[in-house]
């Protein structure tokens, strides 16, 4: 199924069928095979793709650890949880779940079991940092973030309600700056209770269209904005997975528990790419299957396009190389886009606070 699925580029049993050898003459014989491994409760997605996954990041142990929570909406009936490693621009599955829910924002209760798996698993690392974007801004996220030995950035709705040590409550998009400026407040409590308190970082960067407040554990600096920058990386591993690279929206799967046995093919599919892209990277061979004089495309394209060099010109097929925890090469589509990477999130003024009052 991997198989198909990297030379199709389709989440589409009925695509596989010309990629894929057996004893099987009929093409629905294919299909009724792969069916039955969707429809089987018996297979524990976890155990299959956790030991690879774990074994990808055995050499980020001395390495900041950003982990990106989000979701994606599925032909607006499914709703699909990912806890992803961000790696390299890009963002790597690390766990998953599948709900049948037509809204992309979700309660606290149907991830925090992703959650507490997600810290047993990466118990030894000691360094790890967690980024999500609005809708998981919630008081039952940040209390369990703030008993875990994790950090955080999370971007926070305009209508958060902030508490001083001495001001009367106020909305966070009472505070915003103006365009190109950016706010450093120590201490804030956060909603009507005020039982949560943090760092805030409010700015409106040049290269966006909107403000951005994010609140974090640690001590608010420009750090926190492009680490919160980093959580955008995910949208890249979404577009790959639904339009991009594997077709996820051309399933014709309508089963939660399906789709999360269908999406395991694709991480597997993902997982293998990029790691063999990186090999290609570290053997000098990028200049084979990537045209751009700079690398210029994701270590998954890379991958994709040598493991199909593989099939149809006879190239040696590599070992694939654990998961790079520094890019030794950042990838950029065009000067432009590396422009724009020079400039930053940049600011021509910033203001800090000690305390909120």
């Amino acid at each position: 199924m991997i198989n198909g699925l990297i030379c199709s580029g389709q989440l589409s049993l009925s695509a596989w069928e010309p990629y894929v050898d057996s004893y099987a003459k009929q093409a629905q014989s294919y299909e009724r095979r792969w069916h039955r491994f969707l429809e089987n409760i018996r297979i524990n997605v976890e155990k299959i793709y956790l030991p690879l996954a774990l074994l990808a990041l055995k050499d980020w142990e001395k390495h900041r650890l950003y982990l990106a929570l989000d979701t994606t909406m599925l032909w607006n009936r499914f709703c699909m949880i990912h806890i992803s490693v961000v790696c390299c621009g890009r963002a790597i599955p690390l766990l998953w779940r599948v709900l049948e829910h037509n809204s992309a924002t979700v309660a606290f209760k149907e991830y925090e079991v992703m959650l507490r798996k997600a810290r047993w698993l990466l118990r030894r690392d000691s360094d790890i940092m967690i980024l999500a974007d609005r809708g998981f801004a919630n008081h039952d996220f940040l209390s369990w973030l703030q008993k875990s030995n994790w950090h955080y950035c999370i971007r926070i709705p305009s209508d958060t309600c902030l508490h001083g040590v001495r001001r009367y409550p106020t909305h966070v998009k009472s505070i915003y700056p103006n365009r190109g400026q950016a706010a450093f407040y120590r201490n804030v409590g956060l909603w009507q209770d005020c039982l949560i308190r943090c760092n805030l970082v409010v700015a409106y960067p040049e290269v966006v269209s909107e403000h951005w407040a994010v609140v974090t554990d640690e001590e608010p600096a420009l750090k926190t904005l492009h680490e919160y920058a980093l959580r955008f990386c995910v949208e890249e591993l979404f577009l790959d997975s639904k339009s991009g690279a594997f077709e996820l929206e051309d399933s014709r799967i309508r089963d939660a528990e399906s789709l999360e046995r269908l999406y395991l093919i694709a991480a597997l599919a993902l997982l293998y790419s990029t790691t063999h892209g990186m090999a290609v990277q570290i053997a000098g061979l990028r200049t084979c299957v990537d045209p751009h004089w700079n690398r210029g495309l994701s270590y998954l394209k890379i991958g994709l396009r040598w493991l199909k060099g593989v099939i149809h010109k006879g190239r040696q097929l590599l070992t694939p190389i654990p998961l790079l925890s520094q890019d030794p090469q950042p990838s950029f589509a065009s000067n432009k886009a590396r422009q724009d990477d020079n400039l930053g999130i940049c600011f021509s003024r910033i203001y800090s606070f000690n305390s909120w009052v």
